[in-house]
C-alpha cells in the first residue's frame, strides 16, 4: 500500500487531483455560502455589499462542480468564477476591517472591536475557496 503523501503526489503528477480541488472548491463554496448568509442575516444586511457573497458562492459552486465533470470548465469557467470570490474576498476584509475602526474606539480598542466588531479574518476564508479553484484550474487533468 502506499503512503498518504506519496499518493497524493502520484495524483497530482498524474492529473488526478484537479478534480479533487474542483470537489473540494464546490463544498467550501456551498459551506462558506451558508454561513456568510447567516453571520451577514444577523447583522441584517446592513450594507448592500453583504449580499455580494452571498450571489458569488452559487457561481463558484456550479463553476466547481462543472469543472470537475468537464475539463474545458475547469480551463474556463472556473478560474474565473474563483478569481471573483477572491477579489470579493479581500474587498470583504476590507470592509470589514473598515466596520472595527468605526466601533468606539477604533483600533485603539482592538481586542474588544476583533472580538464584538465585523470578523476580520472571515473574508479571507472565503479567497481560500476561491485559491481552491484557481490551483484546480491551473493543474493538469487526467486524460
Amino acid at each position: 500500500m502506499v503512503a498518504a503523501p506519496a499518493r497524493l503526489i502520484e495524483d497530482v503528477r498524474h492529473g488526478r487531483f484537479e478534480r479533487t480541488m474542483s470537489a473540494c472548491a464546490a463544498a467550501g463554496a456551498l459551506v462558506t455560502t451558508a454561513e456568510i448568509f447567516f453571520e451577514h442575516d444577523k447583522a441584517s444586511f446592513g450594507d448592500p455589499w453583504m449580499w455580494l457573497p452571498i450571489a458569488l458562492g452559487p457561481v463558484e459552486a456550479v463553476a466547481a462542480t462543472a469543472g470537475f465533470f468537464r475539463r474545458g470548465a475547469a480551463k474556463t469557467v472556473l478560474p474565473a468564477a474563483s478569481v471573483l470570490v477572491i477579489a470579493n474576498g479581500l474587498h470583504g476584509t476590507y470592509l470589514h476591517a473598515r466596520g472595527i475602526s468605526q466601533k468606539p474606539g477604533g483600533w485603539r480598542n482592538f481586542r474588544y472591536n476583533m472580538e464584538m466588531g465585523p470578523p476580520l479574518f472571515a473574508p479571507l476564508l472565503v479567497t481560500l475557496v476561491g485559491g481552491m479553484g484557481v490551483l484546480a484550474a491551473i493543474l493538469r487533468r487526467e486524460r
